[in-house]
């Protein structure tokens, strides 16, 4: 028997009111004005299929889908209100912006041109100008151009595109000085400051925007972006779980580029699940891929994947002669034809960036000119512009690889050396070529000792037996006869060739006398 209940089995009067209240649907423009396009679209189809359908429901349907980013479903919405109305030319020219965001540029630019020309057809042309790489077409449009703040900030889009970021941020601020409430701008600005390697600036103009907009997917992707440059990966990742939790519309547009950006700060990890699909979506998966392979030391695979590459922005130059220099030193091919030019199409790409306008001042840029050098052999023109940015680079291993190579390259065997035991990567350290530009140093430091002592820790190979001749003829050529007669002692033993017999006898000699003068201990 049930003596109590906590509670009634008949709400009041009052309660039902309360019921009432709480069970009212939101509104359609509540979802957008909260930017909840996927809310908006539940109650546009529910009023499509319930027979409260109008042209305006499907304009509004379509707009919804295209700030989602689904942009096949919007085109398709915008193609069954064309067939009704095929002359209406705003709906020709949404379905341009459409058919842009798809990629379908040929198509866009035809759908473009069946309205009359206004504002409108004049932007998406002058994009659609910027993607066929038409430069008169664009200076045309360019010309066409207002001041209007729609022309305005389609003309700072195309400068940022161009990589032409301070024109982008003159105009965005320009625009905010007269329009304070348009927010979005200080993401733009950001994001031109993030490309110009102020991060810390770019955090704190996209705080402007993030107070306001906290489940901005692009803001808070930007603001982890930012955490990875001044930081690590764990940080940038942390920003980017705060999406997680949040049930917002948005972050379904962005979720490709979310994957993306976490397998970069991952350090690759899931490279090759995430990235293959997302190449010719987002222009950085790519670039990563390359970098992965790069990283795998699967340099054919990169190179595969960027030698069909138009580059277009630095980065793309930069990569691109990063494999081209990659492949030509890969397995000794720079003494063949084919390795000679891989790297003349590298020296090439540096120096184009380096030395451009844009890049020349950058740590990028100088980072190109110096592999330019040091491809071209020409190891006190590296040594400029690695002093020039190595406060940047003090426990960076690849960057005191080269810097020390380049030391030693013009005699400056100390610094060198020093550079060279700074390094901590066992896989740098492994490296032949490390071993035996370090072995060199020490010897011309008059440490052959420790040079020996490399040798001994070496397998028998190959390169064990290039180091026994580097150690033996360097050794002779510094005076330091003792292990110049035990290196050619050994190489002796392994190829009895007469050269090593009259380096051998010649150490001992030498040895010998450096005994009576009294310079070795007996």
């Amino acid at each position: 028997m049930l003596l109590s209940r906590i509670k009634p089995a008949k709400a009041s009067a009052s309660q039902d009111k309360d019921a009432k209240k709480e069970k009212k649907l939101p509104k359609f423009e509540e979802f957008i004005k909260t930017r909840d396009y996927t809310g908006a679209m539940t109650i546009l189809e529910f009023n499509r299929h319930s027979g409260e359908g109008s042209e305006l429901n499907d304009r509004w349907l379509s707009y919804c889908a295209f700030h989602l980013g689904d942009y096949k479903r919007a085109l398709e919405e915008y193609e069954r209100m064309l067939k009704k109305n095929p002359t209406d030319a705003s709906l020709w020219l949404s379905s341009a912006c459409c058919l842009f965001f798809l990629g379908m540029y040929t198509e866009a630019k035809d759908a473009a041109e069946k309205a009359p020309e206004c504002p409108l057809q004049t932007i998406i042309l002058f994009h659609l100008s910027h993607k066929f790489s038409d430069e008169k077409l664009l200076m045309s449009y360019h010309s066409q151009l207002q001041d209007h703040i729609e022309d305005q900030l389609s003309l700072a889009s195309i400068h940022y595109l161009r990589s032409h970021y301070q024109e982008a941020i003159d105009i965005y601020k320009r625009i905010l000085l007269d329009n304070r409430e348009y927010l979005a701008l200080n993401v733009y600005v950001a994001m031109c400051y993030y490309k110009l390697d102020y991060y810390d600036v770019s955090q704190e103009v996209l705080a402007v925007y993030l107070q306001q907009h906290t489940d901005s997917v692009i803001a808070v992707n930007l603001k982890a972006c930012n955490h990875f440059k001044l930081y690590n990966g764990k940080a940038a990742e942390a920003e980017l779980k705060s999406l997680q939790d949040i049930s917002s519309s948005s972050f379904t547009f962005g979720c490709d580029l979310i994957r993306h950006n976490l397998v970069v700060f991952r350090g690759g990890e899931g490279a090759l699940q995430v990235l293959p699909p997302l190449i010719d979506v987002i222009p950085e998966a790519r670039l990563n891929l390359v970098i992965y392979y790069l990283k795998q030391d699967d340099v054919q695979e990169a190179y595969n994947l960027i030698k069909d590459l138009e580059p277009t922005t630095p980065q793309e130059y930069i990569l691109k002669g990063v494999v081209n220099a990659a492949l030509g030193q890969d397995q000794g091919s720079d003494n063949t034809a084919e390795g000679r030019e891989h790297l003349k199409i590298a020296q090439q790409y540096f120096q184009l960036v380096g030395g451009s306008a844009s890049e020349s001042d950058t740590i990028p840029g100088r980072q190109c000119m110096a592999s330019c050098f040091f491809l071209l052999k020409q190891f006190e023109d590296v040594l400029i512009y690695l002093n020039s940015v190595k406060s940047y680079f003090y426990n960076d291993d690849m960057f005191n690889f080269n810097y020390a190579q380049a030391k030693a390259a013009v005699g400056n065997y100390k610094e060198a050396e020093e550079v060279f035991l700074l390094i901590q990567s066992e896989k740098v350290k492994s490296d032949y070529i490390y071993v035996s530009w370090l072995a060199r140093t020490y010897i011309m430091n008059r440490k052959s000792r420790h040079a020996w002592e490399l040798y001994l820790k070496m397998e028998t190979s190959s390169e064990s037996f290039s180091l026994l001749q580097l150690i033996a003829n360097d050794c002779y050529k510094m005076g330091q006869f003792f292990y110049a007669a035990k290196a050619f002692d050994v190489l002796e033993r392994l190829d009895p060739n007469p050269e090593y017999w009259e380096g051998k006898r010649g150490a001992c000699v030498g040895l010998f006398q450096l005994i009576i003068a009294g310079h070795e201990p007996k």
